[in-house]
C-alpha cells in the first residue's frame, strides 16, 4: 500500500513539475531549436528507489546513467530525439518480508532506448524501454533469524519509465523519472 502512495506522490510531483514549467514556458520549440535536441552525450547523477515488490522493504540509493543521441528529428514543429541510455545504480533494501533484522543491497545495470520530445523552451518529455541487469547481496542476516534469506542472486528486469526534465539552462536539467523497476530523481547535463 505504501508503495501505491509513493508511485503516485511521485507521479503527481512530476505533473506539478511539468504543468507549472509549461505554464511558464513563453513559446513552443521551433526547428532553428534542434540543437537542443542534439547533444553528443548526457550524464544524469540521481537518487533512486525501488519497490517493495524486490526484497521486503521500499529500498533507497543512488546511481549514474548516460545517454548517447542516436537519432535527431522533429514531429511537426517539437524537436526530438532517439537515445541510448546505461548506467548503474545501487539500491539498499531494509527488513526483508518476515523479518527486521535483514537486509540486502542490488546492484542494477539499466539499458534503454529513450525517447525525448521538447515541448518548450524548458521542457522535455521522455519514455523509455528496456531491460535491468541485476545483481543481490545479503546486507545482514544472523543465523537463526527467522524468515531472513538471501536475495535474488542475478536477473533480469523489464524497464519501463516516463519522465520530465525541467530545463534549468543549456546544458542543465532536473530530472524525474517514475517506472519500474526504480523511480529516480536527479540532475542531467548535456
Amino acid at each position: 500500500m505504501n508503495t501505491k502512495k509513493t508511485f503516485l506522490g511521485c507521479a503527481a510531483a512530476i505533473g506539478c513539475v511539468a504543468s507549472s514549467t509549461l505554464a511558464s514556458a513563453q513559446e513552443t520549440p521551433e526547428r532553428r531549436d534542434i540543437g537542443r535536441a542534439s547533444y553528443a552525450l548526457e550524464i544524469e547523477p540521481h537518487l533512486a528507489f525501488g519497490p517493495a515488490n524486490v526484497y521486503g522493504n521500499t529500498g533507497f540509493g543512488g546511481g549514474l546513467r548516460l545517454g548517447v543521441p542516436l537519432a535527431v528529428g522533429h514531429i511537426g514543429r517539437l524537436p526530438d530525439n532517439l537515445a541510448l541510455g546505461f548506467g548503474g545504480d545501487i539500491i539498499h533494501y531494509e527488513n526483508c518480508y518476515f523479518g527486521d533484522r535483514c537486509g540486502a543491497n542490488y546492484l542494477m545495470f539499466p539499458v534503454d532506448v529513450q525517447w525525448n520530445v521538447y515541448v518548450a523552451r524548458t521542457v522535455s518529455l521522455f519514455g523509455e524501454a528496456g531491460a535491468f541487469v541485476y545483481k543481490g547481496f545479503l546486507d545482514a542476516c544472523r543465523a537463526g533469524d527467522v524468515g531472513c534469506s538471501a536475495p535474488s542472486d542475478f536477473g533480469v528486469l523489464p524497464t519501463l519509465a516516463l519522465g520530465v526534465r525541467a530545463h534549468i539552462s543549456d546544458s542543465t536539467t532536473f530530472l524525474a523519472r517514475v517506472g519500474y523497476p526504480t523511480v529516480t530523481l536527479g540532475f542531467s547535463f548535456l
